[in-house]
């Protein structure tokens, strides 16, 4: 057998004794040892790599839900939605236990497309059983992969749905961009969407802040709505467009990290007057919790939405001697209050996975009531001393309940199984010159286009001959949402990614509170000075 690789781990776990604060040396001889018996009197032959890996797994895996072993294989592309661009479906995942979770959905990606949101388990990717295998990332990553235009069907599993739920995604080139949409609303408003915290995340929101300044904007709608995050430069240098000088950020602490790892702002900002309005979700988490914190703690915009995610642990990626890596958790993130952003992990991860499905059925999503904060997490905000909580998340200065009046199943299941998006496409193939000679502009297309009936019985036609069966009652309560979406869908196919949300935005609760708050006289400076939760128990 070849030990090579087992006994450098044993000669690793021999170094730590030396070292390592947090384990006795007891315990550390008590896993060397272990790991010696094995190597020497094991009855069959042992895969010395498979045994230290999964060894590892383990016990990062016990540590906490977001330290995690990266493969040799994998290190290379394990920043690639981040990085560069490649040909798939556009998501980022994680391998929980024996599940493949869904962690982030790439805007405009064709997963997103048909519906894929984070936290789905996939279970099968084609005909292969995915779940209960233990597959590597790398293997995954070759199923999900492929030639732009080629499909893949995957079916999963959404955490409050009993079915199985089928997905057919049609595989193209993953573009990574920041920035989702930059428009102007009215005459002195500007919005912009930023989807994740990469590379050129700064770069795209100056360019377009100063394509709305110069177009006439005052005041700024920035929306981190189903942002998981990314880098912390990326965040720490958004929040420094918007804070004076000198102002924290965020500040990092752990039992082996000090507490004055901080991030402070540096430069002269680009938008450090102008009223702002940060709006989040459940599924805005880590630089986008950073950011949001910031901006509250200082006073410096109004937070508008739901409780965040609660992502707030620091990991440091340390390389191992056969060119793996480990990501370890080595501190939490803490606004400049103190907060700390991330929420409690210790009852396990089931429940630490299933947070968001117990939010909704809690009450928290729907309710601004059903959200209780002791005074233990009570704060005050650095400039005008209004009251913000801890305990995991940034809890917003306005509420905005989930609107799930239009879901229904049949509407997840045509959304799913790509229904909506085939009949845009179809739609569009064969209206396209005709579409652009009525609606020369976008802004012409979005006041005066509507989606058909004889459209929405091509959408029933096509979703029938793939055996949907369509209930009367679920369609007339989801089709203006249904409307709504082709609209959007049609924009994006002629126009892009802006223009979709564009029409996806005239439905979005939070952003329409954001709007009519900056367009009513002294609203913002009268909320700005009086909000703060009154969900105190």
């Amino acid at each position: 057998m070849n030990k090579s690789i087992l006994m450098l781990f044993i000669i690793l776990c021999s170094t730590l004794t030396m070292s390592a604060q947090g384990i006795s040396s007891t315990q550390q001889r008590k896993l060397t040892n272990a790991l010696s018996v094995i190597a020497g009197l094991y009855v069959d032959s042992i895969d010395d790599k498979k045994l230290v890996e999964n060894t590892l797994e383990g016990i990062l895996k016990n540590l906490d839900p977001h330290s995690s072993y990266i493969a040799k294989e994998e290190v290379k592309r394990v920043n690639e939605p981040l990085e560069g661009s490649f040909e798939g479906v556009g998501i980022q995942f994680q391998m929980l236990d024996d599940t493949l979770l869904v962690v982030q959905t790439i805007a405009g990606c064709p997963a997103e497309k048909v519906g894929v949101l984070p936290g789905d388990r996939i279970i099968h990717i084609g005909n292969e059983l995915i779940a209960g295998v233990k597959m590597q990332n790398s293997g995954i990553m070759k199923r999900l992969r492929g030639p732009k235009g080629t499909e893949v069907i995957v079916k999963i599993k959404r955490g409050g749905v009993a079915e199985i739920i089928e997905f057919a995604i049609v595989r193209d080139k993953i573009p990574i961009h920041s920035v989702d949409a930059t428009y102007m609303i009215g005459k002195d408003i500007g919005y912009i969407k930023i989807n994740n915290f990469g590379s050129t995340t700064v770069e795209e929101f100056q360019k377009a802040l100063a394509s709305l300044q110069k177009s006439g904007m005052k005041h700024l709608i920035l929306s981190l709505q189903g942002n998981g995050g990314g880098y912390l430069h990326a965040a720490t240098q958004l929040a420094d467009e918007f804070l004076p000088k000198d102002r924290l950020i965020v500040y990092t602490q752990g039992l082996n990290q000090p507490k004055n790892a901080a991030e402070t702002t540096a430069t002269t900002g680009l938008f450090e007057t102008g009223k702002l309005i940060v709006l989040v979700d459940e599924y805005s988490a880590s630089a986008s919790e950073i950011v949001s914190g910031a901006l509250q703690d200082w006073d410096r915009a109004i937070i508008i939405g739901r409780r965040t995610f609660g992502k707030g642990l620091v990991q440091r990626q340390l390389p191992l001697i056969d060119g793996s890596m480990m990501r370890l958790t080595i501190a939490r993130y803490y606004t400049p209050t103190g907060r700390c952003i991330q929420k409690p992990y210790k009852d396990g991860t089931d429940k630490y996975e299933h947070d968001l499905v117990n939010r909704y059925k809690n009450g928290e999503l729907l309710h601004a009531d059903s959200i209780h904060f002791p005074d233990s997490l009570r704060y005050q905000t650095l400039n005008l001393k209004r009251t913000v909580y801890g305990g995991g998340g940034i809890m917003p200065d306005i509420f905005v309940p989930l609107d799930t009046s239009r879901f229904t199943d049949l509407h997840r299941t045509i959304v799913a199984r790509g229904i909506v998006n085939k009949t845009c496409i179809q739609y569009v193939d064969k209206s396209r010159s005709d579409l652009k000679a009525k609606y020369p502009s976008f802004e012409k297309f979005k006041n005066d286009y509507k989606v058909s009936d004889e459209l929405i019985k091509t959408m029933i036609t096509i979703a029938e001959k793939e055996k949907v069966k369509i209930d009367s009652v679920q369609l007339a309560k989801s089709t203006p949402l249904i409307k709504l979406q082709l609209k959007a869908f049609i924009a994006r196919d002629i126009w892009e990614m802006n223009e979709f949300y564009q029409i996806m935005d005239t439905d979005n609760e939070s952003l329409l509170k954001a709007i009519k708050i900056l367009q009513t006289p002294k609203e913002y400076d009268k909320i700005l000075k009086k909000t703060g939760t009154d969900t105190t128990k």
